[in-house]
């Protein structure tokens, strides 16, 4: 597979996806939200691929934020249409069905870390920054920032950050619940593919429907998501992988899941 701006690797089921742009800070332009957008599309299919990890290429930055260039003179109707793109791609990133996990390993600022809120688990660098600044342009978080960074860390602590404008450190980000786990500078990769193959260990199966569940879940009034959280409970019940997660628990054994 390839795609411009993109590195893609595969190897033992983890896909690790490279926003390569380094002389742009891996900067998002309509190219690269093209290109992941067809990557991610691809690897939704790709029975091969199990998980993903996305990073940026380089030590400086994760995605430094939207290519500002791309974006500098769009009128009212071009706005709204850029924002509703990057919502399109990072809501397509939030649908996979199998665990995607940002690498944070330096600046995820804007649509960077627009980004790194729609994969499912977040790793950061300790030398990782993370911030909303848009509002220093006349911006603002328009590519879904303003309703997923309330739901990780609840809106006094979003509105500060949007607000302000001003970043958070990696581990400021880690006890707010904004980042899963803080790592040495240059280790973000190795920890989130970890995590990935830890992942990977389970049923994966399972993993599709906890995904569906919390990620289709949200959006449904309690009661509607608790019904919804017994059907996908029923599949589950009913699938090869319960039979051999109970037998393999019974007989004291490491369950052969299907892969």
């Amino acid at each position: 597979m390839s795609y411009p701006n993109l590195i893609v690797e595969i190897e033992d089921g983890i896909a690790t996806v490279t926003i390569n742009r380094p002389e742009k800070r891996n900067a998002l332009d309509r190219e690269t939200f093209l290109s992941l957008e067809a990557c991610f599309e691809d690897l939704s299919r790709d029975l091969e691929v199990r998980a993903a990890v996305v990073t940026g290429a380089g030590d400086r930055a994760f995605v430094a934020g939207a290519d500002i260039s791309a974006i500098a003179e769009l009128d009212a109707q071009a706005g709204r249409e850029w924002c509703a793109l990057g919502q399109r791609v990072f809501n397509r990133i939030e649908a996979m069905r199998k665990p995607v996990i940002a690498a944070i390993n330096g600046y995820a600022l804007g649509a960077g870390l627009e980004l790194a809120m729609a994969c499912h688990l977040r790793v950061a660098a300790e030398t990782a920054r993370l911030g909303q600044p848009e509002v220093k342009i006349g911006w603002i978080p328009g590519n879904g920032g303003s309703q997923r960074l309330p739901r990780l860390v609840g809106v006094g602590k979003a509105l500060e950050m949007m607000l302000t404008g001003e970043p958070v450190t990696a581990e400021e980000a880690r006890w707010m619940g904004l980042v899963n786990s803080v790592v040495p500078a240059g280790k973000a990769v190795e920890r989130a593919r970890e995590l990935a193959a830890q992942i990977l260990e389970n049923s994966r199966s399972a993993v599709a429907l906890v995904l569906d569940a919390v990620y289709q879940g949200r959006h449904m009034p309690f009661a509607e998501a608790l019904a919804y959280e017994a059907a996908l409970g029923g599949i589950a019940a009913a699938s090869p992988d319960a039979r051999e997660g109970a037998r393999a628990f019974l007989e004291k054994r490491k369950p052969q899941f299907e892969r």
